[in-house]
């Protein structure tokens, strides 16, 4: 637990008339009443509603259903933390966030048990050599604390969290200790960090730990479930020497989850390979799987797994496909109007090559599961080859790459074209016979939607030409090339106006010459981001259309430089200035966008 996940706050009044015993509803809409947060007759009425009701819930939980507004912000509601950062003033007590993240869940649960939480609810959240600091809903209820402190001969810290968070995190903690301890204890120190390159042999051991072990269910359950809560798009499981490593990637950014016992990671590893029909003996070569499963509110979610063979052990990396992304709009994805006009004007084109580009993780799937979604109507054939699927869809026919079969892009390509297709999208153009059956496509009248891996989308060009496609079939099939990145999206509830300095915008934007905005936003943090001040990413797009000018420009000889200079001459705007409209509008930051987008190095690529 860190420093930062706790708020002091100056000592007040207390929220309950009789200072002792558990809160009441009564008293303490007489204290919010006082610090004018709720009406004397909002106060009146929802007393007498609950005079007849039973009592066991939390009388900040009442209070947070009622959606009282909050008078200290507009357009805010007194939310269930907004009521319990409130009441931790009034007692003179630390209000903290729960952030499952910044707690050490097998240390914590060791100063009590299940039953001792539940009984005064309150919850572990942190432990030194010196302290152990308890969270906790009643302030007033303290007969736990004296006797505590003898038991652990700890100093006891005590904080206010939200009623409800204690409630669930009380089940979640405990229940993932107890199951990391019986599985690590049943397990006997059979698979004790034992890699590749490293060998260790405990004479007399024999494990009997295996993917089906109750315990390891439970864990892989707790992993999915909390990973899909978060919002994380990647799940990495990593074997190190002493202990195994958990890690979501969380709008493009990995934070550590959780520190897991090296023969419990194994054998959670063995859990997910046997759900993604996977090997399990197979340990020493790379492998690829799948699974489909449901979110707790019962939502579809596809995780694709991908294995690696590493000094300690097997690492395994689940990413996470949300089916929602299919039909997002394309103002939700990033396109402002000048954008989604060229984009759609190349895909109502009936053949052609229209290619996007970026890094991995760059959102390029996205982009084209979304596009290929507006056009596979009924009247449409779209079929796909990909390496692996990433994401099922009824209304695509859907062919996967198996290059032990001998079924590659390229022979992928060939096989769909006897399908009758109208639209084919390629995974990836990576050499000269996938780019030329990808032409020859186009040419025989197909619109082909496929990838790579430029720096922006001029450079396009030269690489097609230097994996050795003539520069008259180029010009004579590709429509357009957008290269894209994301960049995280700034909390709308926490972001700041502030002034942007001259000389960061002149680097973000330079050598272009582009009037800086009036004011710009900067991240904070709050409890609805989880402190990091973003939410979400979104998509910043460079996207040229080929016109007489640029395609007149396409030769064994092409000069980069002067194909940027001309391309952006026509009206194509580079990632970073793309970034910057996003900056000026308040989504992001120049930052997060100087992170992502390449910089414009020529100066004679600029407009005069």
């Amino acid at each position: 637990m860190t420093e930062s996940a706790v708020k002091p706050v100056k000592p007040a009044a207390p929220a309950s008339k009789s200072g002792q015993g558990p809160l009441t509803l009564d008293g303490v809409l007489t204290e919010l009443v006082t610090d004018k947060l709720v009406t004397k007759e909002d106060a009146d009425k929802l007393a007498n509603e609950r005079r007849h009701h039973r009592n066991d819930q939390h009388p900040l939980v009442i209070l947070s259903e009622q959606k009282f507004k909050d008078p200290r912000h507009a357009k805010k509601l007194l939310t269930l933390d907004a009521l319990a950062e409130w009441l931790a003033g009034n007692v003179g007590m630390p209000y903290m966030h729960i952030d499952p993240f910044k707690i050490d869940f097998a240390a914590v649960t060791k100063l009590m048990s299940t039953a001792y939480a539940q009984r005064f609810r309150i919850l572990p959240v942190g432990v030194t050599t010196r302290e152990a600091t308890i969270a906790t809903c009643e302030p007033y209820v303290r007969d736990w604390e004296e006797n505590l402190k003898q038991v652990l001969r700890l100093d006891i810290k005590r904080v206010i969290a939200n009623p409800l968070d204690i409630q669930n995190y009380i089940v979640e903690f405990f229940n993932l200790a107890k199951s990391v301890k019986f599985a690590t204890e049943k397990d006997k120190g059979a698979y004790s960090s034992i890699g590749n390159f490293e060998q260790l042999v405990q004479l007399g051991k024999s494990g009997k730990l295996d993917a089906n072990d109750q315990h390891v269910v439970v864990i892989c359950d707790w992993l999915f479930t909390y990973a899909f809560e978060q919002r994380a798009s990647d799940i990495h499981l990593e074997p190190r020497r002493d202990a195994g490593n958990v890690r979501f990637r969380i709008d493009g950014v990995l934070h550590d989850v959780y520190r897991i016992p090296t023969p419990v990671l194994a054998a959670m590893t063995s859990r997910i390979k046997l759900l993604g029909r996977m090997d399990v003996i197979e340990k020493r070569r790379p492998q690829d799987g799948r699974i489909k499963t449901v979110t707790p509110e019962g939502g579809e979610v596809e995780l694709r797994l991908s294995t690696m063979p590493t000094a300690f052990g097997e690492k395994l990396v689940m990413r996470i496909f949300n089916p929602d992304v299919l039909v997002k709009d394309f103002s939700e994805l990033g396109f402002n109007d000048e954008d989604l006009k060229k984009w759609s004007g190349m895909l109502a084109k009936p053949h052609g090559i229209v290619l996007v580009t970026g890094p991995t993780g760059s959102g390029k799937t996205t982009t084209l599961y979304s596009s290929m979604k507006t056009l596979a109507t009924p009247e449409v054939n779209v079929c796909t080859v990909e390496d692996p699927i990433e994401m099922v869809e009824p209304q695509f026919n859907q062919m996967q790459v198996v290059q032990n079969l001998g079924v590659d892009f390229a022979s992928g390509i060939r096989t769909l074209m006897r399908q009758d297709p109208d639209v084919i999208m390629v995974g990836e153009i990576r050499d000269l016979e996938t780019a030329e059956m990808a032409i020859q496509a186009a040419l025989t009248g197909h619109l082909v939607m496929s990838t790579l891996h430029t720096n922006d989308a001029p450079s396009t060009i030269t690489r097609l030409l230097d994996l050795g496609v003539p520069s008259y079939l180029l010009t004579s099939t590709v429509l357009g090339v957008m290269a894209q990145r994301l960049v995280r999206v700034l909390c709308p509830a926490c972001k700041e106006a502030a002034p942007l300095e001259d000389s960061a915008w002149e680097l973000l934007v330079a050598p272009w010459k582009a009037q800086k905005p009036d004011k710009t936003y900067i991240a904070k943090g709050c409890l609805d981001c989880r402190m990091t001040g973003y939410v979400g990413r979104i998509g910043i797009y460079e996207i040229m259309v080929l016109n007489n000018e640029i395609r007149n420009m396409i030769n064994d000889k092409t000069d980069m430089d002067r194909l940027r200079e001309v391309s952006y001459r026509e009206g194509v705007k580079p990632l970073r200035i793309s970034g910057a409209m996003k900056v000026a509008a308040g989504v992001t930051t120049v930052d997060e966008v100087m992170k992502v987008a390449p910089p414009m190095q020529d100066r004679r690529a600029m407009p005069r």
